[in-house]
């Protein structure tokens, strides 16, 4: 089949690139010029593993293409996909349907053919069905269907959570889009991945529904992770505990300094401007989002009591600034609350990271780059793990607390135990929802001898 796919952030062109994988013939468009020169050049804008390789092999194959003209990339498509961004309005916690609606238009006034326009961008409840309406008006005369098909990708892991999907979500009107889906998603049918096809609320519903409650285990584990402290429970061995549950489960219960990224922040926040339209008010969801600022302000409180109640003068390194590791993404990362509080109260602060300096350096002000994190722990006074790169996971501890000049440590996404830091030489250790320590001054002398 022929796809046109609007659009190549992360969701466009890793559905493109993966659409293409399938056999498809995909043209992927976009109105930034630069970036479809990269592509042409076989450079790819985002970093996700893999997404290099298998752009290069399908461009090669002649089944992937890119291009700046609309007409060109619909020409002949029998499904045009919208994977365009819907960032959170200002103001108001809506999703902002601007780009959407205009590629709907577009795509309306350049078909000329029957075609599925095909929301893949996550989209509020009814989003589709005012997108119709807006086809309709721009082309009368087009025959068309709308689906919705909204994209379950985790950063890191994108290419294989689109080949091995733990579901494909479909939201259809007519049959004859129902049998384009399906054929579009063939490969993955014979391989017996589930497709659930349904009406189109109930898929734009699905996509909040599932990302508001990913945010709220993560939310609820970190409340468990403060009680845990207080009380001299492990919040390791409650989530195994917890999560050996079948009707609970271990993915999403991992202790840290709050949840960020491209989906949940936005998602949370558009479902429950959603429901306070509707009159309904997304309690839950509403104490997840207030809940989550609470948590990274917490962080900032363990920091601080690390360095003595005063970040002035200082030296903090900061090992990870993207909101998870395997991606350069930092939207509403737990350090973009984090780092800027360090820097505010007077320290100095060197940052290492191995994908996030190109974003970083225009959202961290301040701050100081290094490519390695020893470079960056040299003579500081705290190191803070804020993310869990595997290169922060089998760190030098030894190496690390004898370059420090106080060597305490804030692991906040439990890589390490107070044990290991012990052991290392580290004066202090404090990680979320278990137990740390601080040596006393006798202590600290003696481990220095």
């Amino acid at each position: 089949m022929k796809i046109a796919m609007i659009g190549t952030g992360y969701v466009g062109l890793v559905s493109g690139v993966c659409f293409s994988d399938f056999g498809h013939d995909v043209v992927c468009l976009d109105k930034n010029p630069d970036k479809i020169a990269m592509l042409e050049r076989g450079e790819v804008p985002i970093f996700e593993p893999g997404l290099d390789t298998l752009m290069a092999k399908n461009v090669e194959a002649g089944r992937l293409r890119f291009t700046t003209d609309l007409e060109t990339a619909i020409d002949g498509a029998e499904a045009v996909f919208i994977a365009v961004g819907t960032p959170t309005r200002r103001g108001d916690g809506h999703a902002d349907l601007t780009y959407v609606m205009a590629a709907a238009e577009d795509v309306a006034r350049a078909a000329k053919g029957y075609v599925v326009i095909v929301t893949k961008s996550t989209v509020p409840v009814g989003t589709n069905r005012a997108v119709k309406q807006v086809v309709k008006k721009a082309n009368p005369a087009l025959e068309f269907d709308v689906a919705s098909n909204p994209e379950f990708l985790r950063e890191g892991a994108a290419i294989d959570d689109f080949m091995k999907p733990d579901r494909v979500v479909v939201g259809v009107q007519s049959d004859r889009a129902a049998e384009v889906m399906a054929e579009i998603y063939r490969p993955l049918y014979l391989r017996d991945f589930p497709i659930v096809t349904t009406d189109l609320e109930s898929a734009e519903m699905i996509k909040y529904a599932a990302n508001a409650f990913l945010a709220t285990k993560i939310t609820f584990i970190n409340e468990i992770a403060a009680l845990c402290e207080r009380t001299g429970a492990d919040v390791k061995k409650v989530a195994h505990g917890i999560g050996l549950d079948g009707r609970i489960g271990n993915k999403f219960l991992h202790a840290g300094p709050g949840y960020g990224g491209s989906c949940f922040p936005k998602d949370t926040k558009a479902l429950a401007r959603i429901g306070q339209d509707h009159g309904l008010p997304m309690q839950i969801t509403e104490k997840v989002i207030t809940v989550n600022e609470e948590v990274k302000r917490r962080m900032i409180d363990k920091l601080l009591d690390l360095c003595d109640d005063t970040f002035n003068g200082k030296t903090i390194a900061v090992l990870g600034v993207t909101f998870k590791p395997n991606t350069d993404d930092m939207r509403d990362a737990p350090s973009l609350t984090i780092i800027p509080a360090l820097v505010g109260g007077g320290a100095k602060v060197r940052v290492c990271d191995p994908q996030g300096q190109r974003e970083g350096e225009a959202l961290l002000p301040g701050v100081i780059w290094q490519d390695d994190p020893y470079k960056a722990a040299n003579k500081a006074d705290l190191l803070v793990i804020l993310t869990e790169w595997n290169e922060f996971r089998a760190l030098d501890l030894n190496r690390m607390a004898r370059k420090m000049t106080t060597p305490r440590m804030a692991d906040l996404r439990n890589i390490y135990s107070s044990r290991d830091a012990r052991r290392a030489g580290f004066d202090a250790y404090e990680s979320v929802g278990r137990a740390g320590f601080r040596r006393d001054p006798a202590e600290t002398e003696q481990a220095a001898k």
